[in-house]
């Protein structure tokens, strides 16, 4: 019943929950890769334009659904429209995916915190990495376990479904108020001693120098898009499961702006802390800065055990502040994804969390046994690319249009958000996701769909890549068509409304 829905225990819980969500492994290592790549400086103004006329407005859009629906992505959108359904579970078999592999980087990362201490990655971190640790085999084959990956790993699901366990207030919340600080305090105590490194001056200046002359440049602004909807998870049903739990009263638009401000602030940390480190590297080796930047996984697994072995004192000690600093914005993370997929069986199927929570959580915890192989890394780097891309932009993409065209609920969620909220919407936020938002999501699907025929991804093997990577991708689809005619919704749809 909806009297029993959990809330949060207070505003700054939801808060800390929302940004958690969001400040994830990912914004560490791409928001400053992605900023470098495209402009330096010059790419913050793009930037800024795409947080206010996408980022913000797709989050006061999820955050109005879940609070005026009161329930999980799919029973969201059945309040919304009945044969809408599928896109709630089609959002949740997103986030189901991201889980199982999400979970094996934070494992790394757990693995790394303690390596830092002997630098067990020697003078060759990126061999270590492929080598010693992942034991990387070849695309398609499993090879057996990396027993390195796969202990970690266990720890990581047994604390993680540990919180989930507990619920939302005593589980989530609590968990996240004490993880978010802690990884705030920890990760600026890294960025403040990167900023004390001699060339950290020069890695900034290759960080933050602006290349005006990329700004009239299409992809720059597309890019700016594509990083503020990555980070701010929405499309994959995180934003609204949370925001279902808020009380009644609640300020929607103020929460939507404090979360996105909050996330594009730690990107910003991040980009200080990367750059500054990469800088000291690239005067260590006596190169360019531009010579020893790269990203993605790579940069945190390999080029940054690099910089730690060059330290001059206590490198150890603040190897283990940044990989631990890593495992906690992964769990915030994760505990997130899950949470979706966890409430949306228990809605489904009216069962206990408990039960949720072993099914859902324990079936994600034993797929994610697939990344802990030999062979895991191909699987991983297929899926990741395949579900973000043609997952969480597709479903973005089809979540605007449902909301805003087809079923044009946009006046009725303004109308919501307006009386709980100090800042009113105006027509601004309306042209945004029916005009803007989808435009530039339906240029990335062209985009992203135009490169991946045009040349296979990482030139992995077509098959590997269709069973695995447009496999995957499909797979979402299916399941969210499968899950609506599996059984109605054991609650009344409007019930809550």
């Amino acid at each position: 019943m909806e009297q029993n829905r959990p809330q949060w225990g207070s505003r700054a819980g939801f808060i800390m929950a929302a940004v958690g969500s969001a400040v994830g492994l990912g914004n560490i290592w791409r928001f400053p890769a992605v900023a470098y790549e495209n402009g330096g400086g010059a790419f913050f103004l793009p930037y800024l334009f795409a947080l206010l006329t996408a980022g913000i407005p797709l989050l006061i859009m999820e955050f109005t659904m879940g609070h005026k629906y009161r329930g999980s992505a799919p029973l969201t959108m059945t309040r919304i429209n009945r044969k809408s359904e599928w896109l709630g579970w089609w959002q949740l078999a997103i986030s189901f995916f991201i889980a199982t592999y999400y979970s094996v980087i934070i494992a790394w990362a757990t693995s790394y915190s303690f390596f830092s201490f002997t630098k067990s990655w020697g003078n060759a971190p990126q061999d270590f990495l492929l080598g010693e640790y992942l034991q990387v085999g070849e695309p398609g084959q499993l090879g057996g376990f990396a027993g390195g990956v796969l202990l970690p790993l266990l720890l990581v699901w047994i604390v993680t479904l540990g919180i989930m366990f507990s619920g939302v207030k005593k589980g989530i919340e609590a968990a996240t108020k004490f993880m978010l600080p802690l990884l705030v305090i920890l990760f600026f105590i890294v960025v403040v001693r990167a900023l004390t490194l001699p060339g950290a001056v020069e890695g900034l200046n290759a960080f933050f120098q602006p290349d005006w002359s990329k700004i009239l440049d299409g992809k720059v602004w597309i890019a700016a898009y594509g990083q503020i909807f990555f980070s701010l998870s929405v499309g994959f049903a995180i934003m609204i499961t949370y925001s279902s739990y808020l009380p009644k009263k609640a300020d929607i638009t103020n929460n939507a702006f404090i979360t996105a401000f909050a996330n594009s602030s730690f990107e910003l940390l991040a980009g200080f802390g990367v750059f500054a480190a990469l800088g000291f590297m690239a005067q260590q080796q006596g190169v360019a800065v531009e010579e020893v930047v790269s990203s993605g996984i790579i940069l945190a697994f390999a080029v940054f055990p690099q910089i730690i072995n060059e330290f001059p004192v206590a490198s150890g000690f603040f190897g283990f502040l940044f990989f631990i600093s890593l495992t906690l914005a992964g769990l915030t993370s994760l505990i997130s994804i899950i949470e979706t997929f966890v409430a949306g069986l228990q809605e489904k199927f009216n069962i206990s969390r408990t039960v949720s929570v072993a099914v859902g959580g324990g079936l994600s915890a034993l797929i994610s046994l697939l990344y802990a192989t030999k062979g895991g890394l191909f699987f991983l780097d297929t899926v990741d690319h395949f579900i973000n891309l043609y997952g969480i932009v597709f479903a973005g993409f089809v979540e605007v249009i449902l909301v805003a065209w087809v079923f044009k609920e946009l006046d009725s969620l303004k109308q919501h958000a307006d009386a709980v909220s100090d800042i009113k919407l105006g027509a601004w936020w309306k042209f945004c996701l029916m005009i803007l938002t989808p435009i530039v999501l339906a240029y990335m699907m062209f985009d992203n769909i135009r490169q991946d025929l045009s040349t296979p991804y990482e030139d992995y093997p077509l098959s590997f890549l269709i069973t695995y990577g447009w496999g995957t991708a499909a797979l979402a689809i299916i399941i969210g068509v499968v899950f609506m005619f599996i059984k109605p919704l054991s609650r009344n749809s409007k019930e809550g409304l």
